[in-house]
């Protein structure tokens, strides 16, 4: 009989340990009175139907545990709380969303592996900016490779600090924020009162640019603070990073790829880009719009090979620009030391000469399937239409002429 009772209360205890989670589950009902309990929360989005939600699953259920009392891991079932679903603009699953204070700060990039994700919001969940105390600080903490966005206050508790760190909270993901009261400090550096220097990486000075970039507005605002980082972190020339290529996709941009390495040939690296840099500021100064960046050419051979070029190719850099519309520009004509034939090639391109790239397939061995390009119909007509020296008959519009041709025939019969 003992042993019997015993047998029940293991199973029980059993199961209780089985279904236990260390994951919130929020509904329509809750979200909005028990999200602002945590300082620091992740969200997940999901549908019970959802593959891609069965996978994350267990990983999120890992990480749940491991960051129990740090960070809170929280799920909505999106298909029985539609309206919280809805208020966050939810449209595919999973999906993540980090929230503080109970609100919402942005989307979930993170791994989603249980390892990844508790590193991940480890970092999320540590200070938006470092104290730095000591100029040994200082110097520690400016001679990463990213740029380093610091803020110099004589009160702790002013205004300026305070708009500092909502940007600093704002901007932790993309930048690496750091704040000193140190009378010695803004001391040093010639501060009054309050001021914020944005430190470019080391292994990226050159003579192009200065090494540092001070905030010259007149009120510290945290619109103000964000534009001014945003503005001047890149400098002319960044290198392009797969950490840092979000950033700047999406507007004009001109890359040159080679053997960028700063880890084994920090010289070489810096060789070329000089170059590019020279020839960039040129044009800037005259005050023609576009971007520009280096990156490596094994590191983005995909890319490379998205114009055209050989990812393999030996040690001159090869020159592209995307447009933030997705048009595409090859420098045809071989990168010389001297510059200028980037110079051409950024001439024509900003008289409007040069033309497009369009990426073909290569010719098959069997002619007989139909044809293909590297872009849709509908872009090619587009492209024909405009670059025809003669007016583009489509196939639909000759068909429609012979069927109208044939009706006017049988009424005159």
């Amino acid at each position: 009989m003992k042993l019997s009772m015993f047998k029940v209360i293991f199973l029980a205890a059993l199961t209780g340990f089985a279904w236990a989670s260390d994951v919130l589950d929020y509904t329509d009902d809750d979200f909005n009175a028990r999200i602002g309990d945590h300082g620091l929360a992740l969200v997940e989005f999901f549908a019970p139907w959802c593959g891609h939600c069965k996978r994350l699953a267990p990983e999120y259920e890992v990480a749940a545990t491991r960051l129990k009392g740090l960070v809170a891991l929280v799920k909505v079932d999106c298909t029985s709380s539609t309206n919280i679903c809805s208020k966050y603009g939810v449209s595919g699953y999973p999906t993540l969303k980090i929230f503080r204070d109970g609100e919402e700060t942005g989307p979930y990039d993170g791994p989603r592996t249980a390892d990844g994700i508790v590193g991940f919001l480890k970092k999320q969940a540590g200070p938006a900016s470092v104290e730095l105390k000591s100029d040994a600080d200082l110097a520690k903490y400016t001679s990463d490779q990213d740029a380093s966005v610091v803020g110099f206050f004589a009160d702790a508790k002013s205004t300026e600090q305070v708009e500092f760190m909502k940007s600093a909270s704002a901007l932790r993901d993309s930048y690496r924020f750091a704040h000193t009261n140190s009378e010695a400090l803004l001391q040093s550096h010639g501060i009054d009162g309050a001021g914020i220097v944005l430190f470019r990486p080391p292994r990226l000075n050159n003579k192009f640019e200065e090494s540092s970039v001070t905030y010259s507005e007149g009120v510290f605002t945290n619109n103000k603070i964000k534009k001014f980082i945003q503005d001047n972190v890149f400098g002319i020339c960044p290198h392009m990073t797969e950490d840092n290529k979000d950033q700047l996709r999406g507007k004009d941009l001109l890359v040159a790829y080679y053997d960028v390495d700063y880890e084994k040939n920090p010289k070489g690296s810096n060789y070329w880009r000089n170059r590019v840099m020279k020839v960039a500021k040129g044009f800037l100064d005259q005050g023609k719009k576009l971007n520009f960046a280096v990156a490596s050419r094994s590191a983005f051979g995909q890319e490379v090979s998205e114009f055209g070029m050989d990812s393999s190719s030996g040690e001159l850099p090869q020159v592209a620009i995307r447009t933030g519309k997705g048009d595409k520009y090859v420098m045809a004509e071989e990168f010389s030391r001297d510059g200028k034939a980037l110079e051409r090639f950024l001439q024509d391109y900003f008289d409007g000469t040069l033309k497009r790239y369009l990426k073909s397939e290569p010719i098959p061995e069997n002619n007989d399937g139909p044809v293909k390009g590297g872009r849709e119909v509908s872009d090619f007509i587009s492209y024909l239409k405009r670059e025809a020296t003669n007016p583009l008959v489509v196939e639909e519009e000759k068909t429609k002429k012979k069927k109208k041709k044939d009706d006017d025939d049988k009424t005159e019969l």
